[in-house]
C-alpha cells in the first residue's frame, strides 16, 4: 500500500508539474502583456481592461513619440486626434484612479523609451494638491502597476504569470488572434470608459454631481474670501509637485509640455473664496510657477465656467461626456500650435 501510495503521488506530481509548464508555456507564448516587446516591435493587442498592466508594452515598443498622462479625468482625450492636428505619434496613458506616483512612473517610463520625446500632456487632478500626496500609503492604489513591468524583464520575471487573471488574459489574447473578439483598448491607449452616449439621462447624472449634497444642487457661488492667517497660509504644502518638477526636468528641451487642469464639475472643486479654495489656488499658482521653470504652458479648466456649471456636460462631478472632451482635444491642439483659447474662457492659458 505504501509503494503504491509512493507512486500514485510521483506521478500526480509529475502531472501537476507538467499542467503548470504548459500553462506557463501558453501564458508566456501569448506573452499578453507584452513583456518580449522592445522597440521596433509591434505591442500585443490589449485584451486586459486594466490600463495599469497593458500600457508598458505600448512604451517600451518604441512606436509613440508623444504621450498623454492622468487620470480618468484625461482617458477621453483621443490621441488620434491630437496626432493628426499635432503631427506627432499620440498615446494615451491615463490611467483610472492613479495616483500622482504612478503618473510619475508613467511618464519616466515613456521618458527613458522615447528616442525623441516630442509632447508630454499631464493633466493634473487636486490629488497633486493634496498635502498627504508623497505618503507611502498613497503612492499606489489596490491595483498597482508591478515594478518589474517597467523595467527590463528577466527569466524569473515569468514565473510572476502564474496565475489564473494572467491565464485569462492570455486566454482572450488566443480567441482574438482567431478572430473570435475584439480588442478592449485600442493600440494607442485609447477607450470610451463612460457609458454610451445615448443612454445619458441628466436626473441620474445630477444624483451622481450632487451626491455628497443627497443630489440636490449645492450652493456654489464664490464666497467673500474667508480670512486665513499668515501661518497657516505659509504652512500649505504641495509635496507631490517635487515629484512632477523632477520628472518635467529629466525631459530634454526640445519636448513641449503642456499641463493641463481638467475640466471637472465646478461642484467637485472647493468653494471659491474658503480656505480649502484659496489653498487650490494656491496649488494652481505652484503649478504654474513650477512650468514656467521648465518652459511648460498651463492650461487651467479647473474653475467656474460654461464648460463645467453645466451639468448636462458631465456623468458625475469628475468625469465629462464625450462632446466635451473632443472640444477639450481640440482646443489642446489649437492652443499647442500657439492660438488662442476659445472666447468663452473656460481655459485659462499660461505660457
Amino acid at each position: 500500500m505504501a509503494k503504491a501510495w509512493i507512486a500514485w503521488s510521483r506521478w500526480f506530481l509529475l502531472a501537476a508539474l507538467a499542467c503548470a509548464g504548459l500553462l506557463l508555456g501558453f501564458v508566456a507564448a501569448l506573452d499578453p502583456f507584452g513583456m518580449r516587446v522592445h522597440a521596433g516591435q509591434a505591442a500585443r493587442p490589449i485584451m486586459d481592461i486594466n490600463q495599469r498592466y497593458m500600457y508598458p508594452q505600448l512604451v517600451r515598443s518604441g512606436a509613440f513619440d508623444a504621450a498623454v498622462v492622468g487620470t480618468s479625468t484625461m482617458r477621453l482625450i483621443d490621441p488620434q486626434a491630437l496626432s493628426r492636428d499635432l503631427g506627432a505619434r499620440f498615446v494615451n496613458l491615463a490611467m483610472n484612479a492613479a495616483t500622482p506616483w504612478e503618473q510619475t512612473q508613467a511618464a519616466r517610463l515613456f521618458r527613458e523609451h522615447a528616442a525623441a520625446p516630442r509632447w508630454l500632456i499631464w493633466g493634473l487632478d487636486a490629488t497633486w494638491c493634496e498635502a498627504d500626496a508623497t505618503d507611502p500609503a498613497k503612492r499606489l492604489t489596490p491595483r498597482p502597476v508591478p515594478a518589474w513591468f517597467t523595467r527590463e524583464v528577466r527569466w524569473f520575471d515569468w514565473l510572476k504569470l502564474m496565475n489564473l487573471t494572467n491565464l485569462e488574459i492570455a486566454g482572450r489574447l488566443f480567441a482574438h488572434r482567431l478572430g473570435l473578439g475584439p480588442e478592449r483598448i485600442r493600440g494607442d491607449g485609447y477607450a470610451v470608459f463612460t457609458p454610451p452616449e445615448g443612454s445619458y439621462d441628466l436626473a441620474r447624472a445630477r444624483g451622481h454631481i450632487y451626491g455628497a449634497a443627497g443630489g440636490t444642487p449645492a450652493e456654489l457661488a464664490p464666497l467673500p474670501p474667508e480670512p486665513v492667517p499668515a501661518a497657516e497660509r505659509a504652512g500649505w504644502r504641495f509635496p507631490a509637485l517635487d515629484w512632477l518638477e523632477e520628472v518635467l526636468a529629466s525631459y530634454p528641451k526640445s519636448t513641449r509640455l503642456m499641463l493641463v487642469l481638467p475640466p471637472s464639475h465646478v461642484a467637485a472643486f472647493p468653494r471659491e473664496g474658503s480656505v480649502a479654495g484659496q489653498r487650490h489656488d494656491a496649488c494652481k499658482a505652484a503649478i504654474v510657477a513650477l512650468a514656467r521653470r521648465h518652459g511648460a504652458m498651463v492650461v487651467d479648466y479647473a474653475h467656474a465656467s460654461p464648460v463645467t456649471t453645466q451639468d448636462a456636460n458631465y456623468w458625475d462631478n469628475l468625469h465629462f461626456r464625450l462632446p466635451i472632451a473632443q472640444r477639450v482635444e481640440a482646443e489642446l491642439a489649437r492652443i499647442a500650435k500657439g492660438g488662442p483659447p476659445l472666447p468663452d474662457a473656460a481655459a485659462r492659458v499660461s505660457r
